[in-house]
């Protein structure tokens, strides 16, 4: 059981009223495995983390994000298959601006883990603290996005972030392909707080465009029309069920979510 959820809004003050519309898609079932959750969001210019490494139940993330106050946010379920329970493993990962979470698994990783980290600038290589793939891949994302100029932009050229992704992706492939492991699970969210990018190839991915509040909580009113209006656009993967308004990410696709909300998809 694993859980990617990417949520960019017009608001900062509805998060978890938004999760909590979303409930059934975002659930996450008890287990008796071990899990950790983490939270990333973008709070008065500064990026900010909430992480559990390891327990074990069902996460309630409305509850987990009552107090987060953002705009952008990411939040990952973590079922590990690589790397152990520490905090240092635990999604969303945070680089500068930079946040990232994955679902899924690299190919016999552990032969193409020294390939990886040699093609890193010596900077990025020093960042890496923890010893999943998901976090070398994300340093490799941002190796790709640095050779491009746009590690460091807050305005982001949405072509070269493309190509960016997709030279990461080509170069786990082909690594993993040389050591025969077989096609890796690289579902992603990436975002700098001002545009989010998700990747569906692999596990289940599913997106909705919401205006309002139609199933609000109990302790908070729906708000009103004209130009308060909470708009939200949330990214799930591997959702748990599919309700009104959610659609299916086609596998091997990139879809973009710029500050006004406006998505647009491409292929990977």
């Amino acid at each position: 059981m694993a859980r990617l959820v990417g949520y960019m809004a017009n608001r900062s003050d509805r998060l978890a009223a938004a999760l909590h519309q979303e409930r059934q898609v975002v659930a996450t079932a008890a287990s008796s495995s071990p899990t950790g959750w983490g939270l990333g969001f973008y709070q008065n210019g500064e990026v900010l983390h909430k992480k559990r490494p390891q327990l074990t139940g069902a996460v309630e993330w409305q509850q987990l994000a009552r107090d987060v106050v953002s705009d952008c946010v990411v939040l990952h379920l973590r079922q590990p298959t690589v790397g152990d329970f520490r905090t240092q493993n635990t999604h969303p990962f945070r680089m500068r601006r930079w946040l990232f979470a994955h679902v899924g698994t690299i190919g016999r990783f552990e032969a193409i883990e020294q390939p990886l980290r040699a093609a890193l600038p010596d900077f990025l290589s020093r960042s890496v603290r923890g010893t999943t793939d998901s976090e070398l891949f994300f340093t490799t994302i941002l190796s790709f996005l640095h050779d491009a100029g746009q590690l460091d932009r807050i305005d982001l050229d949405h072509d070269a972030v493309l190509t960016s992704l997709r030279s990461a992706v080509a170069l786990v492939d082909r690594l993993v392909a040389e050591v025969r492991g077989g096609t890796s699970g690289l579902d992603l969210v990436l975002t700098n707080g001002r545009s989010m990018y998700a990747v569906r190839r692999g596990a289940p991915m599913a997106l909705v465009e919401r205006r309002g509040l139609h199933d609000p909580p109990e302790d908070l009113a729906p708000s009103g029309p004209g130009p308060s209006t909470l708009r939200y656009v949330m990214v799930v993967g591997e959702p748990a069920t599919l309700t009104p308004g959610w659609q299916a990410i086609d596998d091997g696709t990139v879809v973009v979510v710029d500050r006004n909300l406006e998505v647009r998809t491409f292929p990977l």
